[in-house]
């Protein structure tokens, strides 16, 4: 299993990315996430640069592979405009680029003033954008009239030799099985076996991309309560974090979220072997990459911590 780094847009400035890619490359990670957001999840966390332009940037700071972790195309961007988008990145990144994409969430997506639709109306709409980036990143001028999208006489000029690999990020059952039928990878931030075996029953045969979050830090009480500051979001159940529209109302539903459901979830803390646990759990889900997040900051010795403890006791690590 191929370990990665998290670059979390939503909580560290460009340059603090760029350092961290790099730091990533040079202590043993094997490739890269980038989340793609409009809003931080919570003021906390506060951040939230323009993918694209950190994308060329690290396309010039290091040689590892990025995926999108993940980019929605449905809604503020146009799938036109994300195909332009990704088959640039592919080129600077010399075919090391992979599009990760996602039905999306309104606390980004609702900002140009329009409708948040229904889960099964945006995985119908996700399934046409990735018809209109495949379509595009072929060459030749299109078009495309379909039940959600338009293109006229649109043509790529800068393409990569082959196109970009696209992955869907899936939870429920119906996005899981679009991921098999569609996507040349399935993403998912849980280890959880039972995921990946209906992606693999329904005939996905792409890579299986996870994503986990941990706080290390030289004393564990201090890492949790950095943990449960700036990410309580990620322990909310259901639909909440797609449908909530603000930072204000995810913070609302964050303060239900207690420090001892952050430190069940999040490896917190100096113990190596919380952290390797977390990433055999992936391993023995059957994920073949998994990429980690560093909560609060990711100094030069969360990074050692990892070369020297963490990364050699992982298969493949």
């Amino acid at each position: 299993m191929r370990i990665g780094y998290f670059l979390a847009s939503e909580e560290y400035t460009p340059a603090e990315l760029l350092a961290q890619a790099r730091a990533a490359e040079e202590h043993g990670f094997g490739a890269l996430w980038i989340s793609d957001h409009y809003h931080p999840w919570n003021a906390e966390q506060g951040q939230s640069p323009f993918v694209w332009s950190v994308i060329g940037a690290l396309s010039q700071a290091t040689s590892l592979p990025v995926t999108t972790a993940v980019t929605c195309p449905t809604v503020r961007i146009h799938p036109a405009v994300i195909a332009q988008a990704a088959a640039t990145s592919s080129v600077m990144l010399d075919g090391r680029f992979v599009l990760g994409v996602g039905s999306g969430e309104a606390l980004n997506e609702h900002i140009l003033g329009g409708p948040w639709p229904a889960g099964s109306v945006r995985l119908e709409m996700l399934e046409e954008a990735v018809e209109v980036i495949r379509l595009l990143q072929r060459g030749g001028q299109h078009s495309h009239r379909g039940r959600h999208y338009t293109v006229e006489n649109a043509r790529l000029w800068t393409l990569p030799e082959r196109p970009t690999p696209i992955y869907l990020s899936a939870f429920g059952p119906k996005a899981i099985d679009l991921a098999a039928r569609i996507a040349d990878g399935y993403i998912c931030v849980q280890p959880r076996g039972d995921l990946v075996a209906r992606y693999r029953d329904a005939g996905g045969t792409g890579p299986v991309q996870g994503g986990l979050k941990v706080a290390w830090a030289y004393d564990a009480d201090t890492a949790l309560r950095t943990a449960h500051r700036k990410w309580p979001n990620e322990q909310l159940p259901g639909e909440l974090p797609q449908v909530l529209p603000t930072t204000r109302h995810i913070e609302q539903a964050g303060s239900l979220v207690t420090p001892e459901m952050v430190g069940e979830a999040v490896p917190c803390g100096p113990d190596a072997a919380r952290h390797i646990d977390a990433l055999r759990a992936f391993a023995d889900a059957g994920f073949d990459e998994v990429y980690v997040h560093q909560i609060g900051g990711a100094p030069e010795e969360f990074f050692a911590f990892y070369a020297e403890e963490v990364l050699p006791e992982v298969p493949g690590g």
